[in-house]
């Protein structure tokens, strides 16, 4: 029976190291990821200046669409608590 115990622990054990693996593994492809984003923009800007600076323009409109039609449940719940009540 103990030795059913130590194997279950070890099956755990090696679960959990390949978690972290899997965790590392995810966390570096996104930063590779968003370095290669980042410097395909720079390629973008010094090869093609006009399309760049639509592509960013682009962005930033979509930016801003998603700022205002968002909705703001912790800033109504913070404005409507920060107000004395009624009596």
């Amino acid at each position: 029976m103990q030795v059913l115990d130590e194997f279950d622990d070890l099956i755990g054990v090696i679960g959990l190291m390949a978690e972290r693996i899997r965790n590392t593994v995810i966390a570096l492809a996104a930063v590779g990821i968003a370095l290669a984003i980042e410097f395909g923009g720079i390629l973008l800007a010094f090869r093609h200046p006009p399309l760049a600076l639509a592509t960013a323009m682009l962005l930033f409109v979509i930016l801003l669409y998603r700022s205002v039609t968002a909705t703001g449940h912790a800033c109504s719940q913070s404005t409507a608590s920060s107000y004395p009540a009624r009596l």
